[in-house]
């Protein structure tokens, strides 16, 4: 991995040398657009409106039009600001970990001690780990003013922005303020059912389905010389009919005996694959 950033979090008179790199990274198959009549690459020109010219990224300053005047700031103008010199990661409080709404959390950042000792480092990270607190901080980062929660993970300290609270969405839908009765029975079978899909959390036990898709469909076109049907590589498969259920308490009572059914099946199977313990036998 290579830092994107490097800096210092400063919480009251410590401060702890970071280099910043990125926690994340996206698996997609890339893919771009070609012309569907003879697949030709189809490319993007940035185009000056002024002179027709192509403008190389180096040559593209930004601008701000109000709608009567345009004001153009280049890149000294933006890198002139007090922000965006900063390279102060500044801790302003620490909050009840569980008072972090999960919708605001954004990018992952792993934070790596830059520092002859990492004594600092390992302080914060211990002290976060006992009070069970996160850290707001503030910083900058990419011509943007960053607020971000400052976690351990493991034995590293996490930074990940936060969405600015004017940025979060109003969750107001009319069918929210209906009155609707939920019976005892229907509570007790719904808890059932989580009941029944219930166990530790292990991320490693899932797969994006439809990347593992696109890559076998490359993969034929390619072995095939790109004359392939689609139905050929996948199968076909029905269009399962969405509706509303009417029912709730039967969907809720099949949905129970459906998940315990598959659980016993998987516990059968575990049990069949554990070998066959041996007999003790006496000493002569």
């Amino acid at each position: 991995m290579r830092s994107i950033w490097k800096g210092a979090l400063t919480f009251g008179l410590v401060n702890v040398p970071v280099k910043v790199y990125s926690a994340t990274e996206d698996h997609d198959v890339s893919l771009h657009q070609v012309h569907n009549k003879d697949g030709g690459r189809i490319r993007y020109q940035r185009i000056c409106e002024v002179d027709g010219e192509v403008v190389p990224y180096g040559d593209i300053d930004r601008a701000y039009d109000d709608g009567e005047q345009t004001v153009v700031l280049t890149k000294d103008d933006l890198a002139s600001l007090p922000s965006e010199r900063s390279r102060e990661i500044e801790v302003v409080e620490f909050v009840p970990s569980e008072q972090v709404d999960l919708l605001t959390l954004d990018k992952a950042y792993y934070l790596e001690p830059d520092s002859t000792s990492p004594k600092a480092y390992v302080l914060l990270r211990k002290t976060l780990e006992q009070t069970d607190r996160t850290a707001i901080v503030r910083f900058s980062l990419r011509q943007k003013t960053r607020l971000a929660a400052l976690r351990v993970r493991g034995d590293v300290l996490v930074l990940q922005t936060l969405l600015w609270a004017d940025e979060v969405r109003e969750a107001a839908f009319p069918a929210l303020d209906e009155s609707v009765r939920i019976s005892a029975k229907e509570l007790e079978m719904s808890a059932s059912l989580v009941d029944s899909f219930s166990k530790d959390f292990d991320p490693e036990e899932f797969t994006d389905a439809y990347q593992a898709e696109l890559r076998t469909l490359i993969d034929a076109k390619l072995e095939q010389g790109d004359a392939i049907d689609t139905d050929a590589t996948f199968g076909t498969r029905e269009e399962e009919d969405g509706g509303e259920v009417i029912d709730l308490m039967e969907a809720l009572r099949a949905s129970v005996e459906r998940s315990r059914a598959a659980r016993a099946g998987e516990n059968d199977k575990a049990a069949d694959k554990k070998p066959a313990a041996k007999k003790k036998t006496k000493a002569s």
